[in-house]
C-alpha cells in the first residue's frame, strides 16, 4: 500500500484542487449576483413606499427582480453542475484505488495494467504526444483516471505563449492570483515586461512608456533593478548589441515563460517535473542495478537482467546501483541461487557454477564440462567445491 500512496498522489491531488477551485469561484458569483438581486429587491421595495409610482416604474422594477432572480438560477446551476462534475471525477479515482485493496490476483493485474496505462498518458502529455495520449486513454478507458483536461488548457496556454499572446496566460494568472501571490510567483510581472519589450521592439515607445506607468508603478524593491534595465531600452534602437539590452530584446525570452508557465502550473496542482512513469521506470532501473551490468567485457551481463539490455543499459548509466544489505549467489548457467541444494563449484579457470548445471552438462557429454565464459573444456572432476563464509 505504500507504493500506492507515493505513486498516487497526483491522481487524486489534481481533481481536488480543481473541485476546491470550482467551490471558490462559484461561491465568488452567487455573492456577486446575490447582491445584484438585492439591489433590484431594494429598488422596487422603494417603488412600493413611494406613494407617487406609477405601474410602468412598479412593472420594471419587477421585471429588474425576475431578470436577477432569473440569472441568479442559471448561474447557481452552472456552478452546481460544474462542482458536481468535479466531484464525480474525486470520486471515481477514490473507488479506482480502492479496487486495490479487495482486487484478487487475476484482478490485480488487470488493476497495475490499467495504472501502467495511466502513467504512459501522463508521459505523452508531458511529451507533448497529446493525440496518442488521447487514443490510449479511450482505449484504455481511462479518462476519468488522467489529468488530460489539465495538460490540454496548458497546452492551449503555452502554444499563445509561443505565438508571442500573452492574454491567456495573464488570465490564467488572474484565475488563480490568490494561490500565486502565496508561491510568490514572478509570472505575471514577467508577461507585462515582456509586453513592454514587445512595444519598443515595435518602436511603440509612447505606448511602452504608457504600460510601464500602469504595470510597474506598484513595483517591489527586490524587482526595482530589473525594471531600471527595462526601462533603459527606450533609450536603444531594437537591434542594439549592448548587454544587457540585447538579451532583453532576445526572442528566446518566450521560451523562457513557456518554461516558467509549466513549472508554475505543475507547482499550482502539486506535479512533480518528473511523470510517475519517469520516476517508477529510474527507482526500478536503480533497485536492479549492479557493477556486473557494466562490465566492459560484457561477462557479468544477465539476459534476464532489465538493466543489462542495450537501451535500459544506457537510461540507467547515471543512476545508483542497488543496496543490497543482503546479496545472493546466482549461477550465470541456470540463473538459479547458489545454496546447499546447488552447492557452487568451481572449475581450474577459476569460473563458478552451479553443481546442478555442471552435473547435468556432464551428463549430457559423457563427464565432459564446458565453460560457458571461455570456452575452455574439463572433466566433472576437475571442479572444486566453494565454501562461502
Amino acid at each position: 500500500m505504500a507504493d500506492l500512496k507515493a505513486l498516487e498522489h497526483p491522481t487524486l491531488k489534481v481533481p481536488y484542487e480543481l473541485l476546491n477551485k470550482r467551490f471558490r469561484a462559484a461561491q465568488k458569483t452567487i455573492d456577486r449576483e446575490v447582491s445584484k438581486t438585492q439591489i433590484a429587491i431594494d429598488d422596487l421595495d422603494r417603488c412600493l413606499q413611494s406613494s407617487t409610482v406609477t405601474v410602468g416604474q412598479m412593472k420594471t422594477a419587477l421585471d429588474g427582480v425576475v431578470e436577477k432572480l432569473t440569472f441568479l438560477k442559471r448561474k447557481s446551476e452552472e456552478s452546481i453542475q460544474e462542482e458536481t462534475d468535479a466531484a464525480y471525477v474525486c470520486k471515481k479515482r477514490i473507488e479506482h484505488l480502492k479496487e486495490y485493496e479487495v482486487s484478487h490476483p487475476t484482478q490485480e493485474a488487470q488493476w497495475k495494467k490499467k495504472r501502467l496505462d495511466r502513467m504512459l498518458v501522463e508521459y505523452f502529455l508531458r511529451c507533448g504526444y497529446y493525440r496518442t495520449s488521447l487514443q490510449l486513454a479511450e482505449h484504455s478507458e481511462i479518462q476519468d483516471l488522467t489529468n488530460i483536461d489539465l495538460f490540454l488548457m496548458s497546452k492551449e496556454i503555452e502554444e499563445s505563449l509561443e505565438r508571442h499572446e500573452t492574454t491567456a496566460c495573464l488570465q490564467w494568472c488572474h484565475d488563480n492570483k490568490s494561490k500565486l501571490r502565496k508561491m510568490k510567483s514572478t509570472l505575471e510581472y514577467n508577461l507585462r515586461q515582456q509586453e513592454f519589450i514587445e512595444l519598443v521592439r515595435q518602436d511603440q515607445r509612447l505606448e511602452a512608456v504608457g504600460h510601464a506607468r500602469k504595470y510597474f508603478t506598484l513595483t517591489e524593491e527586490s524587482q526595482l533593478s530589473v525594471v531600471q534595465r527595462v526601462m533603459g531600452l527606450l533609450a536603444f534602437p531594437k537591434d542594439t548589441s549592448l548587454e544587457p539590452y540585447k538579451s532583453l530584446l532576445d526572442e528566446n525570452r518566450w521560451h523562457s515563460l513557456v518554461e516558467q508557465f509549466r513549472y508554475e502550473n505543475f507547482k499550482l496542482y502539486q506535479l512533480s517535473n518528473t511523470s510517475v512513469f519517469g520516476i517508477s521506470l529510474q527507482a526500478g532501473l536503480s533497485a536492479l542495478k549492479t557493477p556486473h551490468c557494466y562490465k566492459s567485457d560484457g561477462s557479468g551481463k544477465n539476459t534476464d537482467c532489465p538493466v543489462c539490455s542495450k537501451h535500459l543499459n544506457e537510461l540507467a548509466k547515471d543512476l545508483p546501483y542497488a543496496h543490497c544489505a543482503q546479496s545472493r549467489l546466482i549461477c550465470n548457467i541456470t540463473g538459479q541461487p547458489l545454496n546447499e541444494y546447488n552447492p557452487p563449484m568451481m572449475l581450474p579457470n577459476g569460473h563458478v557454477y552451479g553443481a546442478n548445471a555442471l552435473v547435468k552438462q556432464a551428463e549430457n557429454n559423457e563427464g565432459v564440462i564446458v565453460c560457458p565464459r571461455t570456452r575452455e573444456i574439463f572433466k566433472i572432476d576437475d571442479a572444486e567445491k566453494v565454501f562461502v563464509m
